[in-house]
């Protein structure tokens, strides 16, 4: 067998070890892990996660993904929480400890804190008889299945179902307080997450920068709508202020005849597609894509149909979709 046969072997090995290992845990779910969903519910506070070594840097992935997704959280460390900041707990929060052994020791003080104070407590561990489990009100069992290194003794396996079991958690609380995708975008602003879930009144161009004539209007009035605007298309108003159709560089081509002669409204595209202000943008750019247009008006039933902006493809692009 070759190096690189031996580095495949091994890679798939791990991923198989772990991936049972995930099934196994499936499996194993029971009442304690909806007990630990309402007792988070119930809190009128906020999560605090904390644990030591790979158990720590996966409690800060749990915090950081509860608090992302609409349950507050944030992350004490240990053996920072014996010098002063068991003081960030508080009446009300939920301690979520995590130690696969259960006998962290650097855990002690937090959970003497709880104990001391009433704060309901969730221990995520493998083992039951654990000091940890013993103290905790609530249990979160991981099965012990060993690590993929085969001698036990590097976090692999065990630190992958810890971080499932934290992921399980904040989707069923996710979705228990109906988040979503807009409001995933609260918390993430930013980035190509930040682009696709930005909603078309984000990116729209309104007020004075939209392009819009009355049917009525000469076209000699339409063409200087056009250049000053920079869209390369107006909308057309009817009498009580919706949207009856746009003028586009087709329809200046097709009505090249004695263009100068018209109206808007004789040489408009009735019934142009429109994109509601609350729709997400990348809904708008594949409407853009499906029909081999550049910008589309945003309008909504609340409006009347009345244009309340425009959004150009060069817009999304900008944003990151597209």
């Amino acid at each position: 067998m070759t190096d690189t046969e031996k580095f495949l072997h091994t890679a798939r090995q791990v991923i198989t070890d772990e991936a049972n290992a995930l099934n196994v845990l499936a499996e194993s779910l029971d009442d304690r892990f909806a007990q630990a969903v309402r007792m988070i519910l119930e809190a009128k506070g906020r999560i605090i996660i904390s644990g030591i070594g790979k158990s720590g840097h996966i409690g800060h992935k749990i915090a950081a993904t509860l608090a992302s997704t609409g349950t507050p959280a944030y992350f004490v460390h240990p053996a920072e929480a014996s010098h002063g900041d068991l003081g960030m707990l508080s009446q009300g929060d939920v301690v979520l400890a995590i130690s696969n052994s259960g006998e962290a020791p650097e855990l002690a003080n937090l959970l003497a804190f709880t104990r001391r104070f009433g704060i309901p407590l969730i221990g995520l561990s493998s083992k039951m008889d654990s000091t940890l489990m013993k103290q905790a009100d609530v249990h979160l069992q991981i099965p012990s299945l060993g690590e993929a290194c085969g001698f036990g003794m590097v976090p692999s396996i065990s630190t992958t179902l810890t971080l499932a079991m934290g992921d399980a958690l904040a989707i069923a609380l996710m979705k228990h307080r109906d988040f979503r995708p807009e409001n995933f975008r609260d918390f993430h602003p930013g980035g190509k997450l930040g682009a696709q879930l930005s909603k078309v009144r984000d990116l729209m161009h309104a007020d004075e920068a939209l392009p819009l004539v009355a049917g009525d209007a000469p076209m000699a009035d339409v063409l200087i709508e056009i250049s000053q605007k920079g869209f390369g298309v107006a909308g057309v108003v009817a009498a009580n202020g919706a949207l009856a159709g746009i003028i586009t560089d087709g329809d200046l081509r097709r009505h090249m005849q004695g263009l100068l002669d018209k109206t808007a409204a004789e040489v408009m595209t009735a019934s142009p597609a429109t994109i509601a202000p609350d729709a997400m943008a990348e809904e708008a750019v594949a409407v853009m894509n499906k029909r081999k247009i550049t910008c589309l008006f945003v309008t909504d039933a609340a409006s009347q149909q009345r244009p309340q902006g425009l959004l150009h493809i060069h817009d999304c692009l900008r944003a990151g979709l597209g």
